[in-house]
């Protein structure tokens, strides 16, 4: 008798283990993982990437932003005359540069050829002199302080002669190679010194990189800015992401590209659509930003959940419930 009774228990224990299990299973699969994490939102320090005094800011703290917006200004008068001076110092670059390669003019050719004709005829008489003084000293006609005189003046003919020679050929061939390199490289260095001048002037103009707010007013006009110093904090509108931390037993479920649901205390039945756009390859301690009790002493990884509807009421650090339940996500979805 008793058997049958123990038989019977004993079934029963395992039917209604047997649903029990089921049920966790199924309440499991309808409710989907949840994860808490936190909005975030890149914000940029910027900066002027010269130094100057301040002239103006358009914006203040509160305002939003296009990209391409003028944000701010500095006193551009030293660029200014630094372009000028840079575009002078091009000029006369250039000037010399086509100079020494044009090389010489015809009429400084003809002058140069002149000054030859000119110191032949020098030397020729020079050398008949001296050849006249030679006859005269044989038959001691003169001294030979007066032969060694007509030597000397024939001498400084003929080396009159080599340099008239020699600076005609010059202006036939031109200007050295090395001459012209040089007056390019330094025409290049002037045209260099322009663009940077150009580059300088540009950007004393802050412009905005992208849509945003802007968070914090650093500075106010009249101020003197060293270059890189901060002026103005953009909160960028796009990307939102929500970061978030997920165990290892649930890492299964959290893929790059898995569409997920993210509610919010302010809507928490109109929640924001989001999309796994990185896991983390490396696990790492919990960090107490995390709100979930069972994960505080596990090892997480983090998640970067992008969200594809962000609007302003995102707001930086907010928290955010990561839902990923299956038929909620679809619901949504299909909605």
């Amino acid at each position: 008798m008793k058997k049958p009774i123990i038989l019977g228990l004993t079934v029963a224990l395992i039917v209604a283990a047997i649903a029990a299990g089921a049920f966790w299973y199924q309440s499991r699969k309808d409710t989907g993982l949840t994860l808490y994490g936190n909005v975030d939102i890149r914000t940029v320090n910027m900066s002027f990437r010269v130094g100057g005094r301040l002239q103006a800011l358009q914006v203040d703290e509160g305002d939003a932003v296009k990209a391409g917006q003028t944000l701010g200004e500095l006193d551009h008068v030293p660029y200014e005359n630094a372009l000028m001076q840079a575009k002078a110092n091009v000029a006369a670059a250039q000037a010399k540069y086509d100079l020494l390669v044009a090389g010489y003019r015809d009429e400084e050719i003809a002058q140069a050829a002149a000054a030859v004709g000119q110191a032949k005829a020098a030397y020729d008489y020079a050398q008949n002199f001296y050849q006249r003084q030679q006859g005269l000293w044989k038959s001691r006609t003169v001294s030979a302080n007066d032969l060694e005189n007509a030597k000397s003046a024939r001498d400084q003919a003929q080396a009159t002669l080599k340099s008239a020679q020699d600076k005609l050929s010059q202006y036939h061939a031109g200007n050295r190679p090395q001459e012209i390199a040089q007056a390019k490289a330094s025409l290049e260095q002037a045209q260099a010194q322009l663009a940077q001048s150009q580059l300088d002037l540009q950007d004393t103009t802050l412009l905005a990189p992208s849509d945003g707010t802007i968070l914090t007013r650093a500075v106010e006009p009249g101020s003197m800015l060293n270059a890189g110093s901060t002026v103005l904090t953009l909160s960028l509108t796009r990307p939102v992401w929500v970061r978030a931390y997920v165990d290892e037993s649930n890492l299964n479920q959290a893929q790059p590209g898995r569409e997920l649901l993210l509610y919010t205390d302010g809507r928490p039945n109109k929640p924001y659509h989001g999309k796994i756009g990185f896991v983390s390859p490396t696990a790492e301690f919990t960090p107490k930003t995390v709100e979930t009790p069972d994960l505080r002493t596990d090892l997480v990884y983090r998640l970067r959940i992008i969200v594809t509807d962000a609007d302003d009421a995102l707001r930086q650090g907010m928290p955010v419930t990561v839902s990923f339940g299956q038929k909620d996500a679809q619901g949504e979805a299909h909605e």
